[in-house]
């Protein structure tokens, strides 16, 4: 840990302008941004007293080497410099006030010929219409299936689509009458584009429309003796009435808001969120975070940066409701402006309907809380006694901040993988994660003690060769994938295991890693150059920590070296064409269908596909006229595959 006075700035060089700063390790690794209105300000006040620090913000500066700053014009200025700043980075001592999941929207695709009615998350397309959040994608596909009795819009997949267009014949929801079937001409493309449009105007609100259309024809049918009629009219006047009523009304209609609680404590915070649109609940998503030294209304601007930022950010409604209003409303309601393209209210409510809505979202959030106590009491003091552990059983400096563990799968030798998983706090950095396909030495030895030493060698000449550049790539934008080292190397195994990654270490000159092994059969510890294991008891947090990693490791290893085994099991006629590369085999695909059409496609009707020259077009047409007896098996059943599947 570095004393935060050996990189002090002298007070008089920070500027008293608005600005963003960083915070780096000694690795060059940033650690944390903040924005400031005032540099001098608060950059100063991370240099005082450690003892008044808070112990996370404490950590964070006797984490650091550096710090720099960028100055800004204004405020707005300031949130988007540093989210993106955040975004890119990743930065550890950052908070991340929400979770990691995007919202699901019910969207239909009316940008295209035959719209399609869909789950999706994430950034929002040209074209398409979109309907929520909802809190679960089973809410949105449970309501759909209740729309479709009134709105048989088109729901498949493109590929689903095309091979009931080829073929004539619809699928199970044309058959069960869910699905107009554009596919096979019962309706025309206007006549679907018309339902579709109809179905999307119900989920704007304009509800009661639909409702009395179906009430008058039920009763027209049932004038005229055409009960079964009036019967399949009456089920689809409940499925329009069940789905209106899973949202309920709580405000005036055409009220488009978020509504934001927190409850929090000294350590945590939850955060609920409900989502109205059309005076209707459409979502709720509540989360539990840790909590910095901020007080809350910088917490709610940090929120509000990471909910609505960034191209996976959520769309911005007209209304933001907040507990508290952030340091400066006026910045943050003008940067939620721009990024909705149009004005947002950013406000606490005072009275009415909105002010209970509020009271009511609080509760929630203090109930999530509450829960989150109780399910996780021991969960940060764990995490923190298994580090401790580590370091007084392997005799370490420091606790091991960062732990990287390696795994190698194969089969007898085939198709050899490695994985790199990593702890950071102990806590899992999925983003860290990395895969190697291990080609093997000059010998062909593809045991496990050499696929071990080529891995970890790929990995810390790549770590020695990054280190001394910027953290990011200045031409890409893109952060270097092995700039930081970790504290300790776990690998699966004993003794030969461990001596291969310490014999890695010391060929590339690495010695501030340490290296252990943990063996399977019983659980034992193994060190480089001692003869016997460290044993740790069998209720060590340490042992749960290592065990975990170990465990992810091999998870890791194996589903990566079943997907390798998977694509080189299967060959197709396609395969071995010189000059048909992966991305021209898809194009002709996704161009006839099946190699059964591209066999019988002419080398002129081949040349048409993009990235099919003259040439190879009629080096296909050859390649595949040779192997008409030559069917497409599966190498591990030998069965024979359908020429239909595209794989």
């Amino acid at each position: 840990m570095a004393d935060p006075a050996t990189y002090r700035p002298a007070p008089g060089s920070i500027p008293t302008d608005p600005g963003v700063y960083r915070f780096r390790d000694e690795h060059g690794r940033v650690i944390y941004v903040g924005k400031a209105k005032s540099l001098r300000s608060r950059l100063s006040s991370y240099f005082q007293d450690i003892a008044a620090l808070h112990p996370r913000t404490a950590r964070m500066v006797r984490t650091g080497a550096s710090v720099e700053w960028t100055v800004v014009a204004t405020e707005v200025e300031a949130l988007q410099l540093e989210y993106a700043w955040i975004k890119e980075f990743d930065p550890r001592f950052n908070v991340k006030y929400r979770d990691d999941k995007s919202y699901p929207y019910l969207a239909v695709t009316m940008g295209e010929e035959i719209p399609r009615a869909q789950v999706l998350r994430g950034a929002k397309r040209k074209g398409t219409r979109y309907f929520g959040p909802y809190t679960h994608a089973w809410a949105i596909r449970e309501t759909l299936d209740l729309l479709l009795r009134v709105f048989p819009v088109r729901t498949c997949s493109k590929g689903v689509y095309r091979r009931a267009e080829q073929s004539g014949r619809p699928c199970l929801l044309g058959y069960i009458d869910k699905c107009s079937a554009p596919c096979v001409g019962r309706v025309s493309p206007q006549e679907h584009r018309a339902i579709a449009q109809e179905l999307c105007d119900f989920l704007a609100g304009d509800t009661a429309r639909f409702v009395r259309r179906l009430e008058r024809r039920m009763k027209e049918a049932a004038a005229d003796l055409d009960f079964e009629q009036a019967a399949r009219l009456r089920d689809d006047v409940a499925a329009l009435t069940k789905a209106l009523e899973k949202s309920a009304v709580v405000l005036p209609d055409g009220t488009d808001a978020d509504v934001f609680a927190l409850a929090d404590d000294e350590l945590e915070v939850a955060i609920q969120v409900f989502h109205v649109r059309g005076g209707r609940i459409r979502g709720q998503r509540g989360w539990v975070a840790e909590k910095d030294a901020e007080d809350l209304p910088e917490l709610v601007q940090h929120l509000l940066q990471q909910v609505y930022g960034g191209e996976g950010g959520e769309a911005v409604p007209r209304e933001v409701l907040v507990p508290v209003l952030p340091p400066d409303p006026t910045g943050v309601a003008a940067w939620l402006t721009e990024r909705r393209g149009s004005g947002v209210s950013l406000r606490v409510p005072q009275r009415g309907d909105k002010r209970a809505l509020m009271e009511t979202v609080a509760r929630n959030a203090e109930q999530s809380l509450a829960r989150h106590k109780v399910a996780r009491a021991g969960d940060l003091t764990a995490r923190s006694q298994a580090l401790q552990e580590l370091q007084e059983a392997l005799a370490l400096d420091d606790a091991p901040l960062r732990i990287e563990g390696y795994d190698i799968s194969h089969v007898q030798g085939s198709d050899v993988v490695g994985s790199m998983v990593v702890l950071e706090d102990g806590l899992v950095r999925k983003s860290e994660y990395r895969r190697f396909i291990v080609r093997g030495d000059v010998d062909g030895r593809t045991d496990d003690t050499a696929a071990m030493h080529e891995v970890l060698t790929r990995r810390f000449q790549r770590h020695l060769k990054d280190r001394d550049r910027e953290a990011t790539d200045p031409e890409t934008g893109e952060a270097r994938r092995f700039a930081y080292p970790p504290n300790l190397v776990v690998v699966d195994g004993g003794a030969p295991q461990v001596a291969a990654a310490q014999q890695v270490l010391d060929e590339l000159g690495v010695d501030d890693v340490a290296v252990v092994g943990l063996a399977k059969r019983l659980e034992e510890v193994w060190v480089p150059g001692d003869d016997h294991p460290v044993i740790l008891p069998r209720t060590s947090e340490a042992l749960y920590l290592l065990q975990r990693l170990r465990d992810e490791a091999h998870r890791f290893a194996n589903t990566f070296h079943r997907e390798r085994r998977s694509r080189s099991m299967t060959r197709s006629a396609l395969d071995g064409i010189p000059g048909l590369g992966e991305a021209r085999r898809s194009a002709l695909l996704a161009r006839f269908g099946s190699v059964k059409r591209i066999r019988a496609a002419s080398a002129e009707e081949l040349a048409t596909t993009t990235g099919i020259g003259p040439a190879l077009a009629e080096r296909i047409a050859a390649e595949l006229a040779a192997e008409t007896t030559v069917p497409a098996v599966n190498l591990t059943t030998g069965e024979v595959l359908d020429e239909g599947d595209p794989t």
